[in-house]
């Protein structure tokens, strides 16, 4: 049997295939993380930093509340079991997915039980950051969590 010569530019041909296919991929796999991304987390992180310890000050007045909300799912509606929360308070809530394309959602509730609220709207299945604010004249508690 006889073997073909293994030449410069079969060797050359190989190279360039090989490289060919990590480049190809890594661009595809940029363009899909690229456009996947829904935004920044801050916008400018300086700002940010400088509003740290003003921030941990409100973490700490709406810790003194004790107040709470546990969010979940009952089928397509989204429900809130209050915790310590005052009649007169207002309740809001605002959805977005994680990921992917922006959805974001006002919610509106309804009062199902003395402690509980339900959407009033439904919420399409999948995974949703539900950010929680409960108000109540110069007093303010937030929280976010996902639910899926």
């Amino acid at each position: 049997m006889m073997q073909k010569e293994f030449t410069g530019r079969k060797m050359a041909a190989i190279l360039v295939a090989g490289f060919g296919v990590v480049v190809a991929v890594n661009f595809t796999m940029a363009a899909i993380a690229s456009g996947s991304f829904s935004g920044v987390v801050v916008e400018n992180s300086y700002v940010a930093s400088q509003k740290f310890n003003g921030w941990l000050d409100q973490a700490e007045r709406q810790e003194a509340l004790g107040w709470n909300a546990e969010a979940s799912r009952s089928g397509d509606r989204l429900v809130l079991d209050l915790e310590n929360v005052p009649a007169s308070a207002t309740v809001s809530a605002q959805v977005r997915r994680p990921l992917g394309q922006a959805d974001t959602r006002e919610l509106t509730f309804v009062q199902t039980g003395e402690a509980r609220l339900l959407s009033g709207e439904a919420l399409p299945a999948g995974r949703w950051i539900v950010r929680v604010s409960i108000e109540r004249g110069d007093d303010r508690w937030v929280s976010e969590e996902q639910i899926g």
